[in-house]
C-alpha cells in the first residue's frame, strides 16, 4: 500500500484496487502536484466541509462516480449535487469492501461560504481513522489539542497519522507535538501548514519536539509505503 501527501491536508492511499483520497483541495492550493483532470479515485473521504478540504470534491466525485465518505449533514449536502455520499456521525465506524472507516472528533468550525456570502453549515468537523489492508492511517483533519487522542491512540494502534500544525486555525507545532505523544504513532507527517500566511510553519521544527515517534516530513507528491 502507498501512501502520498499532495499539500495542505491532501492525503491518497493506492491499494492494489482502490485509490483513496482525502480532502482534495486542488483548485486554487498553491503547493499540491495534483491536477483535478488527472485524479481518478474511487473513494474520498472529507473531514469537514471548509473549503480548503472540501476542495474539488463534487467535481472529481461527478467526473469519477467516486464514493465520498463524510459527516452526515455534509453528505446530504452532496447529494443535493447528485454524488453518492456515505454519512457518518462521531464516534462510528462502517466496514466498506476497501476497509474500514470510523470518524474521531475534531475541534474545529465548519462551513462553507456560498458566493452568494452566504455560510451553509455542513456538520461536525471529524478525524479519520482509516483501517485497511492490515494498517491503520488517522488523518486528524483540522483540530485543536483534545486529551482524548490519548484514548484514541490507547484504542487504535496507529501506523501512520497525518497532524495539522499550522497554527492559527489548527494545532500549533508545540501542541501538535504533544498530541502526537498521545496518539503514539509509529510514524507522523505534518499537514496544514505554509498554505496561506497565518499558518506558515517550519516542519522540521515540529520534528525536533517529538520524542518518541518517527517524523517525516513529506514534500507534495512524496510516498511512504506501508
Amino acid at each position: 500500500m502507498k501512501v502520498s501527501f499532495h499539500g495542505h491536508s491532501i492525503v491518497k492511499v493506492k491499494t492494489e484496487d482502490k485509490t483513496i483520497l482525502f480532502d482534495p483541495f486542488i483548485t486554487g492550493n498553491e503547493l499540491t502536484d495534483l491536477k483535478v483532470e488527472e485524479e481518478k479515485p474511487d473513494v474520498i473521504i472529507v473531514t469537514h466541509g471548509h473549503g480548503d478540504h472540501l476542495g474539488d470534491t463534487i467535481e472529481l466525485a461527478k467526473k469519477n462516480q467516486s464514493l465520498v465518505i463524510c459527516n452526515a449533514e455534509l453528505s446530504y449536502y452532496l447529494g443535493f449535487h447528485g454524488i453518492e455520499a456515505h454519512g457518518m456521525s462521531i464516534g462510528g465506524a462502517y466496514d466498506f469492501d476497501f476497509g474500514k472507516v470510523k470518524l474521531t472528533p475534531a475541534l474545529h468550525g465548519t462551513g462553507l461560504v456560498t458566493e452568494d456570502n452566504q455560510i451553509v453549515y455542513l456538520g461536525m468537523p471529524a478525524g479519520v481513522l482509516l483501517t485497511i489492508d492490515g494498517k491503520t492511517i488517522y488523518h486528524a483533519g483540522d483540530t485543536g489539542l483534545f486529551s482524548d487522542m490519548k484514548l484514541i491512540g490507547e484504542r487504535h494502534p496507529i501506523d501512520l497519522a497525518f497532524i495539522p500544525i499550522g497554527d492559527n486555525f489548527t494545532m500549533g507545532p508545540e501542541d501538535a507535538a504533544y498530541a502526537v505523544e498521545l496518539l503514539q504513532p509509529k510514524q507522523v507527517v505534518p499537514v496544514h501548514y505554509n498554505t496561506f500566511p497565518p499558518i506558515k510553519q517550519d516542519p522540521h521544527a515540529f520534528a525536533k519536539l517529538v520524542k518518541e515517534s518517527d517524523v517525516k516530513v513529506m514534500e507534495a507528491g512524496e510516498v511512504v509505503e506501508l
